[in-house]
Formats: C-alpha cells, sequence, structure tokens
C-alpha cells in the first residue's frame, strides 16, 4: 500500500477558496487513479473528484462541479484539490485515495482504492 498524508484544510468563509494537497510515498502512484472523497458528521463518505492515472480524465460530483478541480503533479507525487466558492456544505473531513493498480479510467466508488490518507478537515461557516 501506498501512505498518503493530505494537507491544507482549514476553517474559511462561505464563498473563499481552499487547496488541499495530498503528498504520497513512492512514485508508483503516478500510473494509479487517485480520488478525494470527503465525510460529513452522520454521513456517509462520498465521492467529490477523481482522476485517471497521469491525469488523462478526471471526474465530479455533481454537487461540486464547476467549482472544484483535481490535478496531479506526478513530479512531486502529489494529488491536489483546488476548493473555491466553498458552501457550509462543503464541511467534511477530506480524504485522498491511490488505487493499486495502473488504469486510465476513473472511479467513484470507495471500493476501487486500496490506499487511504488520515483525511483533513474542512469547515466552512456561513
Amino acid at each position: 500500500q501506498v501512505r498518503l498524508v493530505e494537507s491544507g484544510g482549514g476553517w474559511v468563509q462561505a464563498g473563499d477558496s481552499l487547496r488541499l494537497s495530498c503528498n504520497a510515498s513512492t512514485g508508483t502512484v503516478r500510473g494509479y487513479p487517485m480520488a478525494w472523497f470527503r465525510q460529513a458528521p452522520g454521513k456517509e463518505r462520498a465521492f467529490v473528484a477523481g482522476i485517471s492515472g497521469f491525469g488523462g480524465s478526471t471526474d465530479y460530483a455533481d454537487a461540486v462541479k464547476g467549482r472544484f478541480t483535481i490535478s496531479r503533479d506526478n513530479a512531486k507525487i502529489t494529488l491536489f484539490l483546488q476548493m473555491s466558492s466553498l458552501e457550509p456544505e462543503d464541511t467534511a473531513v477530506y480524504y485522498c485515495a491511490a488505487r493499486s493498480a495502473y488504469s486510465s479510467s476513473v472511479y467513484r466508488d470507495p471500493a476501487n482504492y486500496a490506499s487511504w490518507g488520515q483525511g483533513t478537515q474542512v469547515t466552512v461557516s456561513s
């Protein structure tokens, strides 16, 4: 498994922006699909955005489409989530995840991901 470490969370006001980062422990993730999920209190973990191995394809949950952008820097083996126009409904713990096989597809089901970070809290006040 790959060790993933998220950073960049914080407390912001509605309308603000944040950028989350996820650093991987090994360069093997370069060809692995990766994704961001989030879990709000009392809710199940939900897909936010995903990116294919080497970054050719992306996918977004309807709730964040047009406001969030996922990207990856394979030289630094880092995954990013640029979040803009944040809303109180975006408040959650955000997790990054990596699949354990090369693929040019993007996956929304968390069961497809073998490695997970510890999460970073994002709180958006109204």
